[in-house]
């Protein structure tokens, strides 16, 4: 009896957290990993990745779990381009492509201005990460949630990328500035650019793609 009651509790807790989470929103990829959720918070706050790199810190939104694995399959390019962003006067250089010496990554540096969330196009991708480093003002991006998008277009090979369709109301707005940078995933369907409460709309980012392994 008392299992038969342990088992109906646990499926009892498992509806309810599905169906708080399906209220509140699933905005990242999950991993039902406690032992490992735990190693990668304490390797994130380690700063072990850093190699060298102090500018800025991962946003609290960054999925920890993904980047502990992601980095330990692909540690090269992520070394680099750390070192590249601490060496690098991103202030000084101008727009458009640079690539990152000794390495296949390249760095974008755009100039921008944050629009109204339902002027911009949500977007993820299959086969690279998105690392975003606002290096001056202050850059709205959305989490979109899951439970209530779907893809508005076909999987895009050459430009590794796909579109969602996604409730407004659904979508959390965080604020990136200089001292934090981010982190999308392919679990991580965004919309950079989106307007913030902030005086001033405008900002300097870099966007260095990493590869999925």
């Amino acid at each position: 009896m008392n299992i038969k009651r342990i088992i109906l509790f646990n499926l009892l807790l498992f509806a309810g957290l599905a169906i708080h989470a399906q209220k509140s929103g699933y905005f990242t990829h999950y991993v039902n990993d406690p032992k490992l959720a735990k190693t990668a918070k304490a390797w994130v706050s380690s700063g072990e990745w850093r190699n060298g790199f102090t500018k800025a810190s991962p946003d609290p939104s960054v999925n920890a779990i993904d980047f502990y694995v992601q980095y330990h399959k692909n540690p090269e390019q992520w070394k680099a381009m750390f070192q590249w962003l601490q060496n690098t006067d991103l202030l000084a250089l101008p727009q458009g492509r640079h690539p990152i010496p000794g390495t296949t990554l390249v760095a974008s540096v755009e100039d921008g201005e944050n629009e109204p969330l339902d002027k911009r196009i949500s977007e993820s991708h299959y086969h690279h990460i998105d690392v975003q480093y606002v290096v001056k003002g202050v850059e709205g991006f959305g989490l979109i949630d899951h439970y209530t998008s779907k893809p508005n277009c076909k999987y895009d090979p050459s430009r590794d990328v796909i579109h969602y369709d996604f409730i407004k109301d659904r979508t959390k707005v965080i604020k990136s500035h200089p001292g934090y940078f981010n982190i999308f995933f392919p679990g991580d369907w965004h919309v950079a650019r989106v307007l913030t409460n902030e005086p001033d709309q405008h900002q300097r980012v870099v966007v260095i793609k990493i590869d999925v392994r």
